[in-house]
């Protein structure tokens, strides 16, 4: 296993960099006068969020078996991405590598801060190559892999032993990409980030628990890197409404098992109605709340269901004649299959 330094691919800007400190991190605790922030003394919404989300963390430490310090919160799991490149990418110089296909957002956040992106073809079965991946472990200009588990669009999850190998013999960070990790019976790998310096998990509110209007991603990692994240942060990056929002859902554990289990069983009858369906010639196995499934014209079923009302995703461009359907309601799912029968 190589031994890891942070310091050796943290940009040398950021380690100079003071952070901003807001009002409401210079004063800790509650005041009855506030004149300290500039803020408008009428209305509900009137005051900054806390910058530092503590009611939030402390949530989700508890859940996550996780230390306050070990949690960073973002405006979405794409501003723990952005971030990772802020921090540890210097423009024009270094690079970050990721699988294809995979997340479409490493590759804008690659190109806004000017970072040269290596996309790794995955194996057949949708698995990364380690054999080709190999000589970029070894190259000191790539600060950032990232992993996609369970993969979007194809929906399968990357193999633990091959995440572990990469970890162990990489010296940069390692992002592991977790938005649908709770519709996946694979374990999430948070439990790993004390044994793996280089570790950062990517999760999210936006997909088993419904909250993606709120704009709300987490970052676990060790508490180095987490420093780093809020040194790096706006101030105020999550607002109060969502905090609040998120804080909600994470007190009804019961409703959030009874609305995933609604769509993991929604997703098994989607699989079996679309199996019977002819112009369907393969479904990929997944772990999300989607399925990708290859047609024999992606291009015209997709605007055929356009004409219908009906949304999806055309992924020809990732996965030939490939398209994603998300997994919706019993009732949206019905019409998908009932129209889908009748083209």
């Amino acid at each position: 296993m190589r031994e890891f330094n942070l310091e050796k691919i943290v940009r040398p800007n950021i380690k100079q960099l003071k952070a901003y400190s807001s009002a409401r991190d210079e004063f800790k605790g509650v005041a009855e006068v506030y004149l300290d922030a500039n803020e408008n003394p009428f209305g509900t919404l009137n005051r900054y969020p806390d910058p530092q989300q503590v009611e939030l963390k402390q949530k989700l430490s508890e859940i996550k078996k996780v230390n306050n310090n070990q949690i960073f919160i973002g405006n979405g799991s794409d501003e723990v991405i952005d971030l990772a490149f802020r921090i540890f990418c210097e423009p024009e110089k270094d690079k970050a590598l990721t699988f294809s296909p995979s997340y479409g957002m490493y590759d804008v956040s690659a190109a806004i801060n000017n970072i040269e992106l290596i996309k790794q073809p995955l194996l057949a079965d949708f698995q990364i190559n380690l054999n080709q991946l190999q000589p970029y472990l070894e190259m000191e200009d790539v600060k950032l892999i990232f992993i996609c588990s369970p993969n979007n669009p194809t929906g399968n999850s990357i193999n633990k032993e091959d995440i572990e190998y990469i970890l162990k013999n990489f010296n940069g960070i390692v992002i592991i990409d977790e938005a649908y990790i709770d519709f996946s019976t694979s374990a999430s790998l948070i439990s790993a980030i004390e044994e793996y310096p280089n570790l950062l998990i990517s999760q999210t509110f936006s997909k088993a628990w419904g909250m993606a209007s709120a704009r709300v991603g987490v970052g676990y990692a060790n508490q180095e890197i987490i420093k780093l994240y809020n040194k790096v942060k706006p101030p105020y990056n999550v607002s109060s409404l969502s905090q609040e929002a998120v804080l909600s859902v994470l007190n009804n554990q019961e409703k959030f098992e009874i609305e995933k289990n609604i769509i993991l069983n929604e997703r098994e009858k989607v699989i079996t109605q679309l199996s019977q369906i002819s112009s369907v010639k393969k479904i990929y196995p997944t772990e999300a709340n989607f399925v990708l499934i290859e047609v024999e014209n992606a291009g015209k079923i997709y605007t055929d269901l356009v004409e219908k009302n009906i949304i999806i995703r055309n992924r020809n461009s990732l996965v030939n004649n490939c398209l994603r359907i998300t997994i919706g309601s019993p009732e949206e799912n019905k019409k998908l299959i009932n129209t889908l029968q009748n083209l």
